[in-house]
């Protein structure tokens, strides 16, 4: 078998390669107040077509959240591919998705529970802007009842000199 050429996309996806540091805000609720926290990460490349990221965040409750994302590029079906699960929630988060056409933004659609509780799901995204070799951006938003697109999360890493 021979292993495929990583292509721009890949690329892409190597800039989050790295130790992090994350400060974030984030509001759980229309009638709750934002809350932050702050967290590291740390990427790995799997090959050089994959990034692994192993995040740990303080919770509201000064209880300890950690993550794990995988991201990748398929070419075959030309989208950026990977997955999110948390030690806070059941969900395995399924992402598909593409970059803008400056190719500093990535968007990452997932299906998961929504926020109402009901057992419903709802469309989610997570957006990654590159904005230089030391940070980039990292926001989370829904599609509400109205078709409108709510932003609930908003976080800033930065690379561990």
């Amino acid at each position: 078998m021979q292993i495929p050429e990583p292509t721009p996309e890949h690329q892409y996806l190597l800039q989050l390669v790295g130790d992090w540091d994350l400060d974030a805000e984030y509001v759980m609720g229309p009638d709750q107040p934002p809350m932050k926290s702050v967290g590291k990460q740390s990427t790995r490349s799997l090959g050089s077509l994959w990034t692994l990221g192993e995040m740990e965040t303080e919770g509201p409750d000064d209880s300890s959240m950690q993550s794990l994302v995988s991201l990748g590029f398929d070419p075959a079906r030309g989208k950026f591919v990977g997955s999110f699960i948390a030690s806070c929630m059941t969900h395995h988060w399924l992402y598909e998705g593409s970059l803008d056409a400056d190719r500093r933004v990535l968007t990452l659609d997932a299906e998961g529970p929504s926020f109402s509780g009901d057992g419903s799901m709802a469309k989610y995204q997570d957006i990654i802007e590159v904005v230089d070799h030391d940070t980039y951006l990292f926001s989370s938003q829904f599609l509400d009842g109205n078709g409108q697109w709510v932003k609930f999360m908003n976080g800033k890493h930065t690379r561990r000199k």
